[in-house]
């Protein structure tokens, strides 16, 4: 089994009373945190309404991520597509992957935010059937082809891409999946990948098997083979060194959060009376919890969904900025070695020794103890060459001067 590999998908949630411009420039500096513990991907969102998701072009802010990291990847996580001029979605895209020297992936959605819809005029009915239109177009772009089409949302005329891509043969591509089999379908057709937004709520949880084994199946019809490297989980977490300690942190912002999910739709109810933090655990939405709660649910994934390839945090800032750092911080310590293998060899060693600790402990001691006689032995016999100079010196030995 490959390495799992890490990483967050950032929406991002902010809540209304934080300055906008701060939490901003927050989500860069996070980027530069998750690059130094070595979270392998960031996918960013795309939101224009509601408050709360605050970044309208994760383009925009790739580029300025790119520039200060090193090695982290960054996803569109993703470009609403019905929203956008194919043409100009694969330009833009084309550009990133120059940009940070192959380091982006293209994300595609078809919008979640039906307030985003309305307020460009798009029926959200029309919005899958128009998302599918366009990563057709997309993806003969991205191949080099030219393309004259006309729906009626767009239009193209002998388009093609006259910066060809960095990565080759393009950059990675994956679809959102959530509930719906609309993703699996996208994802078998085209041989892309998929990001599985809601992997630990009860829906999305129990809709895993069923949307993966939905694009194996058209995958299979397609002449394709889906990749579970190319699978990626989202869920939320937030870990502390003690599970009272990290229930402490979300009061932060845990019923902020969950109203804002409910003011879009409504999907927690929350029982009066009820402890929110108990409910979310209850409910099984995400972890709120220690490190080890962290390998349990990704193991539970594991159970479930049979290999994957990539684990993502859901971020969403329900904790204070120092505690959400401090949580990225343990699971990259304690978490992502688990799922790594990184340990294994060191695990291998330790345990070799232990099982031969008599043995080295003698073998250790015996080269002790014959490094001790040896130095000894030296010093002794220097002292008796000493000693017969001093012998000889009393005795009156021939004289140096003539």
């Amino acid at each position: 089994m490959a390495k799992m590999r890490h990483g967050i998908f950032l929406p991002p949630f902010h809540a209304m009373n934080e300055n906008p411009n701060n939490v901003l420039h927050r989500d860069l500096e996070l980027m530069e945190w998750l690059d130094r513990l070595g979270y392998h991907e960031a996918w960013i969102g795309e939101h224009h309404s509601a408050g709360f998701e605050t970044i309208s072009s994760p383009e925009v802010f790739i580029a300025a991520a790119a520039e200060r990291t090193r090695h982290i990847r960054f996803g569109t996580g993703v470009i609403s597509l019905p929203y956008h001029n194919p043409l100009m979605v694969a330009n833009r895209i084309i550009q990133l992957d120059h940009q940070t020297r192959g380091r982006v992936m293209f994300g595609a959605g078809p919008g979640l935010l039906a307030s985003d819809a309305i307020m460009l005029d798009i029926d959200p009915n029309t919005q899958r059937d128009r998302m599918e239109q366009a990563l057709d177009v997309i993806l003969r772009l991205f191949r080099g082809e030219i393309v004259t089409e006309r729906t009626d949302w767009y239009s193209l005329n002998q388009a093609r891409l006259h910066l060809l891509p960095y990565s080759d043969p393009y950059p990675e591509v994956a679809v959102a999946s959530a509930v719906t089999p609309s993703g699996g379908r996208l994802a078998g057709r085209y041989n892309l990948g998929m990001l599985c937004v809601a992997a630990a709520e009860t829906k999305g949880f129990d809709a895993l098997g069923v949307n993966w084994r939905t694009a194996c199946e058209i995958a299979e019809e397609h002449g394709h083979r889906m990749d579970p490297q190319r699978l990626r989980l989202v869920a939320p977490f937030h870990i502390a060194e003690t599970r009272e300690q990290a229930r402490r942190n979300v009061r932060f912002g845990i019923q902020q959060y969950l109203d804002y999910i409910n003011n879009n739709m409504p999907r927690f109810n929350v029982p009066p009376g009820t402890d929110v933090v108990d409910y979310w655990l209850d409910n099984k939405i995400g972890v709120i919890g220690t490190p080890d709660d962290a390998i349990e649910l990704i193991r539970k994934l594991q159970a479930k969904q049979g290999e994957f390839g990539v684990m993502l945090h859901m971020a969403n800032n329900i904790a204070d900025w120092d505690a959400t750092k401090r949580s990225y911080e343990l699971y990259a310590r304690f978490v992502m070695p688990c799922f790594d293998r990184s340990n294994v060899a060191r695990e291998e060693s330790y345990a070799w020794v232990t099982a031969n600790r008599d043995s080295l402990s003698k073998q250790r001691s015996d080269a002790a103890q014959r490094m001790i006689e040896k130095h000894e032995a030296e010093r002794a016999a220097k002292r008796g060459e000493k000693a017969k100079v001093a012998s000889a010196g009393r005795r009156g030995g021939p004289s140096l001067i003539s």
